[in-house]
């Protein structure tokens, strides 16, 4: 289901009409914090997804806006990676934790 989130993502921003131009030049964001878990992130990415596809937001801002959103993007296919190596790690029906060592 994430591959698939994350194609409709991709394939959405490719057919958003031009935005506007806006006047003010494009200010460096500061980084902004990862999500408190997989759920708030794919939240934060519908919510951006449907700001950047109503055509209302200036160049700057949907610039911004897709960076944050590869940023979610990579988080939860980050933590659904991590999950689906636990369930690799079962032993005896009993979910071991992962260490990456």
């Amino acid at each position: 289901m994430g591959h698939l989130k994350s194609s409709v993502f991709h394939l959405r921003l490719r057919a958003l009409p031009m935005p506007k131009a806006s006047a003010p030049a494009p200010t460096p964001t500061p980084d902004v914090a990862d999500p408190v878990s997989y759920e708030a992130a794919l939240q934060e990415l519908e919510q951006l997804v449907a700001r950047i596809e109503s055509g209302q937001l200036p160049l700057d801002q949907m610039l911004a806006g897709y960076q944050r959103g590869a940023q979610l993007l990579a988080f939860c296919r980050s933590r659904l990676e991590a999950v689906q190596d636990q369930i690799k790690v079962l032993d005896d029906g009993v979910l071991q934790p992962w260490s990456q060592e």
